[in-house]
């Protein structure tokens, strides 16, 4: 450790403090800005910036709120495995007692929120339906950087062949536990310069979200809509299971989102995914495809709380009242998408939310206002395709249970005959 480098994570981590936006889009402008940091240094810098982040709550009380350099020592003594002594030429004479106390203090008395690295708020919402140890464990989970998942590109490899691939050059990797198409690396290597990626054999996507697709279950000649896009990770693994047959069209309101999806389109060797961009969900293009659509996907913009190991600072960009916000337009795009959806069709609604104020109450809401639709069983739809997720009529997956995203899902189905139903 040298001053400099000490120096240059507590002005990143000062940056990223002000929460005005992503922590990585942050670090990543802070990295354009001093080109001259080396990349160990600046893998330094990320993991001491997101290592603050994960466990703010307790480095705040340990540290009586203090500011940036005071997080960034206290989470070096007291949870990367730096001694005091080793930072010794880096601290101010009044440092080094403060921090071996730090080190030392016991946090077992604390507040269940801040021993789970969560805000109040959120542990209010959770204790509704978790245990103080079933939160104790997610929380654990949360604090801990996400494994890196790969999706196989069906339509050009299969997961034995991947497998193989990468064991051949010494990268450690195994089939994971629930998708059929799911590979976990052990490490994270820069799997975006292997042949397999650059190929299109394989695509970066948790574990989670492929399941989606299990729960989607298109046909090769169906009419497909993702409704909510974004970068294309679903819809391309949609185009995969329909073998490239049938028309998977990608709506999303966000042009740069879009715009990611054309080189994974690219890649991927897909010839039935179509892009397309709308204004909002009333879009013109929306209602030309009124009742004529086999799968809708709903993946709705939502708080992203379930994605914490990826993202920790989201836990502190959150609050009820963009919840709230989240809930109108989540409410709105579902009922929207569900015109899409013909008699004997299928609508997925799912988030990568933890809070059931965006998930089970949207879906209870929307049944009880369209009668024309009935719920699925979400187990009975996995086993299927031979996937025991431990699911009920809704998927709901679990950092520390399932080692994936926290992802809900619920599967509905339009009546043919309501009115008979």
């Amino acid at each position: 450790m040298h001053r400099k480098l000490l120096d240059s994570a507590t002005e990143a981590l000062g940056q990223v403090l002000k929460l005005e936006h992503p922590a990585d889009t942050v670090l990543s402008a802070y990295f354009r800005q001093f080109p001259a940091l080396g990349q160990s240094e600046r893998g330094f810098v990320a993991d001491a910036v997101f290592g603050v982040l994960r466990h703010k709550r307790v480095l705040d009380h340990l540290t009586s709120n203090g500011n940036a350099r005071r997080l960034l020592l206290a989470w070096l003594v007291r949870f990367s495995g730096s001694a005091v002594g080793e930072l010794a030429s880096v601290l101010k004479a009044s440092e080094a007692e403060s921090l071996q106390a730090i080190r030392d203090a016991e946090v077992d008395g604390l507040p269940l929120a801040v021993r789970a690295e969560l805000p109040d708020w959120v542990h209010e919402r959770l204790q509704l339906r978790l245990s103080d140890a079933e939160i104790l464990a997610l929380g654990s989970a949360l604090q801990q950087a996400a494994p890196l998942d790969l999706r196989v590109n069906t339509v050009k490899s299969d997961r034995a062949a991947v497998l193989a691939a990468l064991k051949s050059r010494g990268v450690s990797a195994e089939a994971t536990r629930y998708s059929p198409v799911g590979v976990r690396l052990a490490d994270k290597p820069a799997i975006n310069r292997d042949p397999l990626f650059t190929g299109g054999a394989v695509e970066v996507q948790d574990e989670g979200s492929q399941l989606i697709g299990y729960l989607m279950a298109p046909t090769r000649h169906d009419l497909v809509v993702d409704f909510c896009a974004g970068a294309g990770g679903k819809s391309l693994m949609l185009g995969a299971l329909m073998n490239s047959q049938g028309r998977v069209y990608a709506f999303d309101i966000s042009p740069t989102r879009l715009a990611r999806l054309k080189p994974r389109l690219k890649r991927s060797g897909l010839s039935n995914l179509h892009p397309h961009l709308l204004r909002n969900e009333h879009d013109p293009k929306v209602k030309r495809l009124a009742g004529k659509i086999d799968r809708v996907l709903v993946d709705a913009p939502c708080s992203g709380l379930g994605t914490v190991r990826r993202n920790p600072d989201l836990k502190f960009r959150q609050s009820p009242e963009s919840v709230a916000e989240m809930q109108a337009k989540q409410a709105s795009i579902l009922r929207a998408a569900s015109t899409l959806v013909k008699p004997g069709g299928r609508l997925v609604y799912a988030t990568c939310s933890l809070l059931s104020e965006e998930n089970e109450d949207i879906v209870a809401s929307f049944l009880g206002k369209h009668p024309e639709f009935r719920p699925l069983n979400c187990s009975e739809l996995l086993k299927q395709h031979g996937i025991a997720a431990e699911a009920g009529e809704h998927l709901r997956l679990w950092p520390h249970i399932h080692g994936t995203d926290g992802f809900f899902a619920a599967v509905m189905e339009r009546q043919k005959n309501p009115a008979a139903a």
